[in-house]
């Protein structure tokens, strides 16, 4: 029996002119490239200005992407961090490159670009569609990008305000024995948006914005009777959202806003026996046009790797549960 060919390995030079941005690629040490060469199983060699690339086909494009993406990277922003390297990686079997324009959001303070295919294909649907809901665990960058996107299309003179909510869903603790007035109350619950705003801009303009209204921080009861027109508007943690708070929040959209609802069906805090607004949103919305569904799962954790091996550690547990033979 004859034996199929084996195809020679590829070889792929590529050169880059920057002097000061090639020593940002390499990495201390060239770690950077060691970290290619481990996780597409590439030979990555170096002679000044060139990076020799040489393995199988397929793995040597996807390589020379990554490095392209990631020198591109570093003249965006001056540095790369190993999460940057891991972000260019998972990138290389996406079409979109990591580093397309339309995909990096500006901001004051950072430039954001997709990290997973995933976070890719979210950003499109926040650019294309009014109504868009991101959904799946944590540490995926569902509110973080949403909340850049809205950062940047305000930056941009797209929307006039942004509008950050979620609802005060009491998680063991309860508000009342909370010190102080009602705004000192709600505001641990809303640190998150807070957190992600001050990544985004400013300090000082985050305050001036906050105390002019163009940038708003509610408790998701606070958008009872409004209309937002002008507006990109984000509720976050919808998992933990009854039914009509759910309908309540989605019919505030008023002209020229776009709408996005981020959350995680496997942590709600609501009463057993309650059914969640996030879930019945999914049901009733399917197929409506103007709105998208973009599912994470733990393969777009963006965070430390010990929190895509937690969140894999919790999905085994649940699937034992509902069925011990599993």
């Amino acid at each position: 029996m004859t034996k199929p060919a084996i195809a020679p390995p590829a070889l792929v030079l590529r050169e880059f002119a920057d002097n000061a941005l090639l020593q940002i690629l390499f990495g201390p040490h060239n770690a950077n490239l060691d970290r290619i060469e481990q996780v597409l199983g590439v030979a990555v060699n170096t002679r000044g200005n060139a990076v020799e690339l040489s393995g199988p086909s397929e793995v040597t494009a996807e390589a020379a992407r990554a490095l392209d993406d990631l020198y591109a990277l570093a003249g965006r922003q001056g540095h790369l961090e190993t999460a940057d390297v891991d972000a260019a990686l998972r990138m290389t079997r996406r079409a979109t490159a990591s580093s397309a324009p339309d995909l990096v959001l500006r901001t004051r303070k950072r430039h954001i670009a997709p990290r997973t295919p995933v976070q890719a294909d979210y950003l499109e649907a926040l650019g294309r569609d009014s109504l868009v809901f991101g959904l799946g665990p944590a540490g995926t960058g569902k509110t973080y990008l949403a909340v850049a996107k809205a950062v940047s299309m305000m930056l941009e003179g797209q929307v006039d305000r942004i509008v950050l909510s979620r609802p005060a869903v009491e998680a063991g603790e309860r508000l009342g024995f909370l010190p102080g007035d009602l705004k000192d109350k709600v505001d641990p619950y809303l640190r998150p948006l807070y957190d992600a705003l001050h990544d985004m801009l400013p300090g000082d303009q985050v305050m001036k914005k906050l105390a002019t209204g163009d940038i708003e921080v509610a408790p998701l009861a606070f958008m009872r009777g409004r209309t937002l027109a002008n507006s990109f508007v984000i509720l976050d943690e919808a998992q933990n959202t009854t039914t009509m708070q759910m309908k309540m929040f989605l019919t505030r959209m008023g002209e020229h806003s776009r709408m996005v609802v981020t959350g995680d069906l496997s942590q709600t805090d609501l009463p057993p026996g309650t059914k969640s607004g996030l879930k019945d949103a999914l049901e009733i919305l399917d197929g409506v046009p103007g709105v998208s569904f973009v599912t994470f799962t733990d393969r777009d954790v963006v965070r430390h790797d010990l929190v895509t091996r937690i969140v894999r550690a919790y999905d085994r547990a649940e699937r034992k549960r509902k069925d011990p033979k599993a």
